[in-house]
């Protein structure tokens, strides 16, 4: 506890849960995305490659390996509620904090699921209960579609300028 007039000490470092996993651009690991030339690939990464970055295979193994599950099985429909995610976990032995408390805020935090809940009331009770619908999103390929164009954008006029 804290002193009356003692500072908050400030941690040191980027809390992991707020944290990507970027490892060297040339890393084995990082499927190549552009050529020698600087100039971007056609290839796509896989769901895998991409769900790398934000839990890592190597750091995260258990993280990482119910992200992609819950990920390919979420693709495979446009949308999952509260009894689907549940038979989900259930089906594929799924620790029920891990997933709840750890893959799925994350997850959502990144961008790439949406959560959204609806409020009810039941009639009968008058007791209100928010299910939840889950879809893939958007938000974190145009989050790093922007970082990217952005960067790029940079490097651009700072070669112009040579």
């Amino acid at each position: 506890m804290r002193k009356m007039g003692e500072e908050k000490k400030i941690p040191r470092g980027i809390p992991s849960s707020e944290s990507l996993y970027f490892p060297a651009h040339n890393a084995e690991e990082f499927k190549a995305f552009q050529d020698g030339s600087e100039n971007l690939t056609k290839n796509l990464w896989r769901m895998e490659d991409v769900v790398n970055v934000v839990f890592s295979k190597k750091f995260q193994p258990t993280y990482h390996e119910t992200a992609i599950k819950f990920l390919q099985a979420l693709s495979a429909k446009p949308h999952m509620d509260g009894a689907e995610i549940g038979k989900f976990v259930s089906e594929n032995n799924v620790s029920k904090a891990t997933f709840y408390n750890r893959v799925l805020p994350r997850l959502r935090r990144v961008g790439m699921i949406k959560v959204e809940r609806e409020t009810i009331v039941a009639v009968e009770s008058k007791r209100k209960f928010r299910p939840m619908r889950i879809s893939l999103s958007k938000t974190f390929g145009n989050c790093f579609s922007k970082i990217g164009d952005s960067w790029l954008a940079v490097v651009d006029e700072a070669r112009t300028k040579k």
